[in-house]
């Protein structure tokens, strides 16, 4: 069962920051649970993503509906695209790791999901609508950090639109089978010890890692 690990915080390289501190513990569970396995990990702000402009995929789409040659440019592009909707496909676990940035995902994070949200490969269209073609066992996670709290039922629960906006993109139009979330929240609201709520984020981790991982 391959694991992908989408890192979309853009200082990825700064081990200070939460979601990377996330994704630190959750590849020690990886390795100390599937001593034998790997995972394969890719920094979306370290990486040539395809935009959804008339320069890059919606004129590269344009020109293959109409039949026209694309040029070396344009090739190269959708090289990059397809290579990245392949490597998606292939890997049945999908681990995103991101802060929260104005309630959202990073831009680079919305730039990958218009390369791999592609009809025929991860979604078709129906006479009732689209339907998700990654129905087989495919499951992700979000690994979220954050610094306010979302969960306490107030003014901030509905603007966290990230988790909602990946939700429905895997498991309504893609049809991934589950979709898990492990927050570290509140990292910068008075009040809070951080030191817990990150060892409250380790023990969320615990249990939706074995979910996560379930047969």
């Amino acid at each position: 069962m391959k694991t992908l690990i989408i890192n979309a915080q853009p200082d990825f390289r700064n081990g200070d920051h939460y979601s990377i501190k996330l994704q630190q513990l959750f590849l020690k569970k990886f390795q100390v649970t599937f001593p034998k396995e790997t995972v394969d990990l890719i920094n979306l702000y370290d990486m040539e993503i395809p935009q959804l402009t008339t320069d890059q995929l919606l004129g590269i789409w344009e020109k293959q509906a109409n039949h026209i040659t694309l040029n070396n440019e344009e090739k190269r592009i959708f090289q990059i695209n397809q290579d990245l909707i392949q490597q998606f496909k292939s890997h049945h676990r999908i681990v995103i790791v991101s802060p929260l940035h104005n309630f959202n995902v990073t831009s680079k994070m919305k730039d990958y999901i218009d390369n791999i949200l592609v009809a025929h490969e991860t979604f078709k269209y129906t006479a009732e609508g689209s339907v998700g073609l990654m129905t087989d066992n495919y499951r992700v996670m979000l690994l979220q950090a954050s610094g306010s709290i979302y969960t306490n039922n107030d003014r901030y629960t509905p603007l966290e639109f990230s988790r909602m906006y990946l939700q429905g993109i895997f498991e309504e139009l893609m049809g991934f089978d589950n979709f898990l979330i492990v927050r570290a929240q509140g990292l910068q609201t008075n009040g809070i010890d951080v030191s817990k709520a990150m060892e409250q984020a380790k023990n969320d981790l615990n249990i939706e890692f074995a979910k996560f991982y379930e047969q």
